[in-house]
């Protein structure tokens, strides 16, 4: 075989190896940067909103990727949340209304599906962060 031909097949494979790594590099890239934002946005801490979604059994009723169980089904489902311009279909969709919804939604939309759960306001802001982050 050429050294030519046997050096573009090694360049071919060492392509074909480096495409996952740059894929993997870029995904955590985006993450971190998701994340960042998340918390400038709303103050809180994403880590700690995983965790208040937990406690709060959010996904009993919301589909929410990323937790440990995210299969709640009468809710809508909270995928790409963190993009959609409203929230409970008729609210805009900023840090302050989504905090106020997290924490009091039926003083935000009287009657609505979602109940009161007693969300503190740092509990709020840390679920906020987390769903901001939520974009796909």
């Amino acid at each position: 075989m050429p050294a030519s031909l046997r050096f573009v097949l090694l360049l071919s494979a060492l392509g074909l190896l480096a495409t996952p790594v740059a894929i993997y590099v870029i995904e955590r890239q985006d993450s971190e940067q998701a994340r960042i934002a998340a918390e400038q946005l709303t103050r809180g801490h994403v880590e700690a909103g995983n965790a208040a979604i937990a406690r709060y059994a959010c996904t009993a009723c919301h589909e929410i990727p990323g937790t440990a169980d995210m299969q709640g089904k009468v809710g809508p489902s909270l995928k790409g949340i963190a993009v959609r311009t409203e929230i409970a279909g008729r609210l805009a969709n900023s840090p302050d209304t989504m905090i106020r919804w997290i924490r009091h939604p039926q003083h935000v939309a009287p009657g609505n599906g979602m109940p009161e759960q007693g969300v503190t306001q740092a509990d709020a802001r840390d679920i906020a962060a987390y769903l901001y982050t939520l974009r796909r």
